[in-house]
């Protein structure tokens, strides 16, 4: 039995003091210490103590980080991997390191990197990533590094920050961002009122510059002069497409979404309707209604017909059109949105006399909506409702229209045929 506890004991002791053959495994300064710098590494290798604090992994080959690479140390404080060939930071890599305060990877090729793997590295302190080939990062990637002091992200291939990228880093002393090649747009201005207001260090301010448009190319973002930015703006309205001319079943309803901003806005379009949802990136159509190159469509001219001009046509309009449009203009300052909710309906359903007494209501009291070259448009941003008949044989329907009979209360549009056209206006 006692020979039994020895050979345990001499099992735990090769343990702790295990180290991979081509690293040095000691104590220094009261840190357990795993040095495996300068040796020529392809991969991180395995057999570490787990009681590791400070693993240096600099100027070898390694070409990535896996899944899991960091599993056996999870008490690690500082980890350096500069100088290597890191292209990728796989998921997972990183995220079991709760108790890092220190992280170098610079000076490598990494330009795909988990960035949710950071959200797990509260404690950190230092995090270097200069000198690669990032060029994109994460509005939320910094927002759980509330510790973090020192942040470099020099020397990449950056163009531009989200606006808010580093308000998390609330403990933030020293920041480096020089040498990227930001696009001096609209996006980027947020970003040279933050640096201009800061109390962070940010040395080398004057190569923190512009390399497009070329006409501010190498204009330090400091000097950047005013841009003329605005954030979007939607209009939505609604049109026949068939002005003076009596319509039957089947007509082509035609929507226009009016965007304005600077720099020009993305229009985007998203239909709700009784089979599904449909999404539409504008144009999708060329001004002849047939598909553009390359868009999905199940045949040559589209069911929605989205035009670079704002328009959304859809032609043969009947119930299964049925439902809420929506376009969402967005640029690199916000977005903007405005919807309208469509429904057919024959005259005499159970909605119309309700819908015509909130209606008629409203026109009593001045509200509603009125027309404008037979664009329909609320009369205010709470009187969203607006009822448009259709007669039969070209006949009114005097349902709603109260008082000297054939006489339409201020602001109802008759058009021909016998159907009711609902539409729901609302701007967000």
């Amino acid at each position: 039995m006692q020979e039994l506890h020895l050979l345990w004991w001499a099992v735990l002791l090769g343990l702790a003091q295990a180290c991979p053959e081509p690293c040095d495994c000691g104590e220094k300064y009261g840190f357990q210490i795993a040095d495996c710098a300068y040796r020529d590494l392809e991969a991180v290798p395995p057999g570490f103590p787990a009681n590791v604090t400070t693993l240096s992994l600099s100027a070898n080959r390694l070409p990535g980080l896996p899944e899991g690479a960091f599993r056996e140390v999870p008490l690690l404080q500082s980890l350096w991997l500069a100088h290597n060939e890191i292209r990728t930071v796989a998921a997972g890599a990183l995220a079991s390191l709760s108790h890092l305060k220190s992280l170098d990877l610079s000076h490598n090729l990494i330009s795909d990197f988990a960035w949710s793997d950071l959200h797990n590295l509260s404690g950190l302190q230092l995090l270097k990533m200069d000198s690669n080939e990032l060029t994109f990062i994460p509005r939320d990637a910094f927002r759980s590094l509330r510790a973090l002091r020192s942040l470099q992200l020099n020397h990449n291939h950056l163009h531009t920050l989200a606006e808010g990228t580093f308000t998390p880093l609330t403990a933030l002393s020293h920041l480096q961002i020089n040498d990227n090649p930001f696009d001096c747009t609209c996006g980027i201005v947020w970003l040279k009122t933050w640096a201009l207001a800061t109390a962070v260090s940010i040395p080398e301010q004057d190569n923190i510059a512009c390399t497009s448009p070329h006409v501010l190319k190498g204009t330090p973002l400091s000097r950047l002069p005013p841009l003329p930015c605005s954030a979007p703006s939607v209009q939505l309205s609604y049109q026949p497409s068939q002005d003076g001319a009596e319509l039957r079943p089947g007509f082509v309803l035609a929507l226009h979404c009016d965007v304005d901003g600077q720099p020009a806005p993305q229009l985007h379009w998203h239909i709700q309707i009784p089979s599904g949802i449909v999404e539409i990136t504008s144009p999708n159509v060329g001004t002849d209604g047939r598909a553009l190159p390359g868009t999905p469509a199940v045949s040559s001219q589209p069911r929605f017909q989205a035009f670079a001009n704002g328009s959304l046509l859809i032609p043969d309009f009947g119930k299964l059109e049925e439902g809420t449009y929506s376009c969402l203009a967005t640029n690199e300052l916000g977005s903007a949105e405005s919807s309208v909710d469509v429904a057919l309906a024959t005259p005499g359903e159970g909605g119309e006399d309700t819908l015509g007494r909130r209606f008629h209501g409203k026109a009593v009291e001045g509200k509603g909506c009125y027309t404008v070259d037979n664009e329909v448009q609320p009369s205010g941003p709470e009187d969203n409702v607006v009822i448009i008949y259709l007669s039969r044989a070209g006949n009114p329907e005097a349902a709603v229209a109260e008082g000297v009979p054939g006489q339409l209360p201020p602001g109802l549009l008759l058009l021909g045929q016998s159907l009711l056209l609902l539409l729901f206006l609302t701007s967000f």
